[in-house]
């Protein structure tokens, strides 16, 4: 069997957790098949059964006098420059809309099975209109035109599937739910503290992990600091501002709480390791999720987490068991959640052992790998007999 994945991201260009998601995938898969991986960037690599090529936007896209258009044109550039270049795969695997058109098109040319994987939905997050202007409309065009032509749709929750029969004329059978999952030899609990001596952090602190977007709900956090615990610091680390006035408006906000320290670049892999592991308590205050990584790494680690009661973070932090889930976007809440991890530490250890007891059991790679497996024979074997009838 070989496979196609289409995706924005692929190491070292990651910085969400779809990116996360395709590197570990396409690791696991690989053991078992031929992988062809092609995605944005200079990338270019191959070693056994892993093949990888970046595609860059036409720079016409990034001329024109609305700036804000810029994204969306030069990710419809990237496509067509990814279909453009033959495909010989079984089937083809896209990753968010901006691997969408390309998915849509490999489909119709190369006459082969798409299977597309909603790592978030566009009609979901309106305050990307603020980042992308009226080509917000083409994001979302595109992604519709993937998801109502693929032969399979991957939700990352239980919570996700129903977002997507919301939106989408899509049949209930046809999508299908397989969880994010978490490399549990990287993830892990460690003594080592180098990456808090080096930006100056002490002992006590909260953190965040996340990109620096309205639907993360790092503002919602940062005031929350007005409530937490006297000596305790907040540390966030981001990269990836939707726009640059969201990344003013945080730094304005920053600049106004001293007790925050603000990381606005991405660390490598055993940084955030070792982040996860000395925090007193990972805080997620998405206003909106449809899975939630970060709290997997976080629970892997063996650290307590305060997340928001929102979509895929439902099935993967399991409140007064692993965590503690709260409101989202009410600052108040979120303080009073982690001043009683912080007052309770017997309790957040506990909380901190069961996070990682819960990874090991239902989010290994290897198993989410098999059952992606499996979901490729059945959609190929499919598609096969339809061409014979």
């Amino acid at each position: 069997m070989k496979v196609t994945f289409i995706s924005k991201e692929y190491p070292p260009h990651v910085y969400g957790g779809a990116g996360v998601h395709v590197k570990f995938l396409t690791q696991e898969l690989s053991k078992k098949m031929e992988i062809e991986v092609r995605c944005f960037g200079d990338q270019e690599s191959s070693e056994h059964n892993l093949t990888v090529k970046g595609y860059k936007a036409w720079s016409r896209m990034w001329e024109g006098d609305e700036p804000r258009f810029n994204p969306t044109l030069g990710t419809f550039s990237q496509g067509l420059s990814i279909i453009r270049d033959s495909i010989t795969s079984d089937i083809v695997h896209t990753h968010t809309w901006y691997a969408a058109f390309s998915g849509y098109l490999a489909k119709m040319l190369y006459d082969v099975p798409l299977i597309s994987t909603v790592h978030s939905l566009e009609p979901l997050r309106p305050w990307k209109e603020e980042q992308l202007g009226n080509s917000f409309r083409l994001s979302g065009w595109a992604e519709k035109l993937a998801l109502e032509n693929a032969n399979r749709i991957i939700a990352v929750s239980k919570h996700s599937k129903e977002d997507i029969l919301a939106y989408f004329n899509v049949k209930p059978e046809n999508i299908v739910v397989i969880h994010n999952g978490i490399d549990l030899d990287l993830y892990k609990h460690t003594d080592i503290n180098n990456t808090r001596k080096a930006f100056n952090i002490g002992k006590d602190y909260i953190l965040f992990v996340g990109r620096t977007s309205r639907q993360k709900g790092m503002t919602h956090l940062i005031e929350a600091m007005k409530w937490v615990k006297e000596g305790v610091q907040c540390v966030c680390c981001t990269s990836a501002p939707d726009t640059q006035e969201i990344e003013d408006e945080i730094a304005r906000m920053v600049e106004a709480e001293p007790r925050i320290i603000w990381i606005n670049s991405l660390l490598q892999v055993e940084q955030y390791v070792e982040l996860y592991s000395n925090a007193r308590v990972f805080v997620c205050p998405s206003v909106y999720e449809p899975f939630g990584i970060i709290n997997l790494e976080s629970m892997a680690c063996e650290t307590p987490v305060v997340a928001s009661k929102v979509g895929g973070i439902l099935e993967t932090v399991v409140d007064g068991e692993t965590g503690i889930l709260v409101e989202p976007g009410n600052p108040k809440v979120i303080a009073e959640a982690v001043n009683k991890l912080i007052d309770n530490p017997g309790m957040a250890q506990t909380y901190g052992r069961n996070g990682r007891k819960r990874v090991e059991d239902f989010f290994s790679w290897t198993s989410i790998a098999e059952q992606t497996e499996t979901l490729y024979t059945i959609v190929i074997d499919e598609w096969k007999s339809r061409s014979k009838k």
